[in-house]
């Protein structure tokens, strides 16, 4: 520790800048789209491998947007809610809005995963440092003034190879459950939107509906239900899963809906399924379905996914889902014979995805644990090392995403 000294953030870095939004009116700003181009709500301690938006050239020359590049470390430095004082790295060149500050550092000094690391244990710090009156925000001088500590680059470089295993390992594995989301909506859109289901063959088609299979309104399969209220100080340690409307959002000692099921927003997030395993408590930001109707809940998770309720939007600035729309929605209900067989099929995949689910939880916690303890010196990488020398990255069936629980 002797040799570790505190240095402003801006001592490290090369370059450090914000970008810039081209004006929304000029569509050949944007159009073709072809420069990644970064919000800052993607900006969540991650590595950016691809943006929501892109620019075209013309609007990159024509705005004070700046191509950032590769391996640099990015603060989010407004944003609603918990947004601002956020950290990424960009794996790929891209532009940013001017929420943005990118930070190019100079590698003579300090290892940019080091930086991140070191940033995404001083949040607190950031956000106690946000300035304006109607709503605060960072600035590129106060992230420049941010104190850290800095160990020499040797240490640097292995306290970010320690801790970048298991972020490696965590993205493997959130890419591999992506995998298996999209080969389960294949299978879906190959049964029951291309009709090419098995024996289709023989099936007769009857005014462009097969054969004992039945159009109907969404609302007559399905019911959509509001969450239950839970108050924050109601929120305990416990084992069920409070669920908001689009992830966990902490846990209780009570459950009200047995599990499995599935959980969308009842606002500004429709279209987001959350499939739950475990029985849950559904929080009144959310909608979850009441009554599946006979049906099998791996079937109804795949139709949803291919319904668009954002058209069912009930009015105002921000979609929203009045119920009684859903009667709206047309829908072809093939015979429980064929749900049932689908779901024999998708069944292993969702059973992967839960596996390593618990993989990812377990390896953040891990790594979240031991993050501030590194980087603040309380613990050696050495010592660390010979723990997780063998936290490799393995290629677990990446090719084969119909690969069952282990």
């Amino acid at each position: 520790m002797s040799e570790w000294k505190k240095v402003k953030l801006g001592e490290v870095c090369k370059r450090v800048t914000s970008g810039g939004t081209p004006k929304a009116n000029v569509s050949s700003y944007y159009n073709p789209p072809t420069i990644p181009w970064l919000k800052t709500k993607e900006v969540n301690y991650c590595r950016i491998t691809k943006t929501e938006n892109y620019i075209s050239e013309e609007g990159l020359n024509n705005s004070s947007a700046k191509l950032i590049a590769p391996n640099s470390v990015i603060i989010a430095m407004y944003g609603q809610g918990d947004t601002a004082g956020r950290v990424a790295i960009n794996k790929i060149p891209l532009t940013t809005n001017q929420a943005c500050c990118n930070l190019t550092i100079d590698e003579t000094i300090a290892n940019y995963e080091y930086v991140y690391y070191q940033l995404s244990t001083l949040y607190s710090k950031m956000v106690s440092l946000k300035a304006g009156a109607a709503q605060p925000n960072l600035n590129a001088q106060i992230i420049k003034n941010l104190e850290i500590s800095l160990p020499p680059l040797n240490v640097q470089i292995n306290i970010a190879t320690v801790l970048s295993r298991y972020d490696t390992l965590i993205e493997n594995y959130l890419r591999q459950i992506e995998l298996l989301e999209e080969a389960a909506q294949r299978l879906y859109k190959e049964w029951f939107v291309d009709l090419h289901y098995p024996d289709y063959e023989n099936t007769r088609i009857i005014d462009g509906v097969p054969e004992g299979w039945e159009k109907k309104n969404v609302n007559s399969i399905l019911t959509f239900h509001r969450g239950y209220d839970l108050t924050h100080k109601e929120f305990v340690s416990g084992p069920y899963p409070v669920v908001g409307s689009t992830s966990i959002i902490g846990n209780h000692n009570k459950y009200k809906i047995e599990g499995p099921g599935i959980v969308t927003g009842r606002s500004g997030s429709l279209g987001v399924y959350q499939l739950i395993w475990d029985n849950y408590w559904p929080h009144n930001t959310s909608l979850y379905i009441s009554d599946f109707k006979g049906h099998d809940v791996f079937y109804i998770y795949c139709l949803l996914k291919t319904v668009d309720f954002t058209t069912l939007n009930s009015g105002g600035a921000i979609p929203s889902l009045n119920r009684n729309t859903l009667s709206n929605i047309s829908v072809m209900e093939p015979p429980m014979s064929l749900q049932a067989k689908f779901s024999e099929k998708v069944m292993p995949m969702f059973k992967r995805q839960r596996h390593l689910h618990s993989q990812v939880q377990l390896l953040t916690e891990a790594r979240d644990r031991l993050l501030p303890k590194l980087i603040n010196g309380e613990i050696s990488v050495e010592t660390v090392q010979s723990v997780t020398s063998g936290l490799g990255v393995r290629k677990e069936q990446t090719d084969s995403p119909q690969a069952t629980d282990s």
